[in-house]
């Protein structure tokens, strides 16, 4: 019995372990799937199988670097070998800055987590309560990117004083927001006024009504 049940665990554990490093080939790209290549985490988000009438056929595609967000073109001959790496995407918490890392808390489970602040773009568009989406090395469990939702909404806690009936959004001045991030407003836009921010690109979107 010893003997069956040594061979049962051993054949479960060579199972995962051949699952976690099988190989796919370009047969197998679809958008969405991340690869792992030049030792760097790439998604597809485009590709194109290509068969012309001379020469070997080739899969053209667009990846995403997962860490920097660049998006690289990149060919693969037909049948070339390429690694999967699964990932998911998990919605955390911000809680707060713990010297340079950012702790988030997984809703579910209640798990907290330290992300260094390496891993957000933008981190002074975090929010208190802000709910991030983080993308996970799921066979590893380690975090790999934070995504801020797409807009923000917040207070502007300093700027040059507006200018009454100025309401051209072409002209822009600096100012600074209640999460401490620096943009460019209109020159209507005053001090403690409530804004909404494009967290992509840090660009003002438009002035929020109370």
């Amino acid at each position: 019995m010893y003997f069956f049940a040594l061979i049962k665990i051993i054949s479960k554990k060579f199972d995962i372990f051949a699952k976690k490093f099988k190989m796919a080939t370009t047969a197998d790209i679809r958008n969405g799937l991340c690869i792992k290549h030049n030792d760097k985490l790439y998604q597809i988000i485009e590709f194109q199988h290509v068969k012309p009438g001379k020469g070997p056929a080739f899969v053209r595609t667009k990846m995403r670097q997962i860490e920097s967000g660049k998006v690289l073109d990149n060919t693969f001959s037909a049948g070339h070998k390429i690694e999967i790496v699964r990932i998911e995407n998990r919605e955390y918490q911000y809680l707060y800055q713990e010297g340079n890392d950012f702790v988030f808390m997984n809703n579910e489970n209640f798990e907290q987590i330290n992300i260094p602040a390496k891993m957000l773009e933008k981190p002074k568009f975090l929010q208190e309560g802000m709910i991030c989406s983080i993308l996970f090395h799921a066979e590893e469990e380690t975090p790999l990117v934070v995504e801020l939702p797409m807009y923000i909404i917040s207070e502007v806690t300093y700027t040059e004083p507006g200018v009454k009936g100025d309401t051209a959004t072409n002209s822009m001045k600096p100012a600074t927001i209640a999460t401490g991030a620096e943009i460019k407003v209109p020159l209507f836009i005053d001090n403690g006024e409530v804004i909404k921010v494009d967290t992509r690109t840090g660009i003002y979107v438009e002035r929020v009504k109370n």
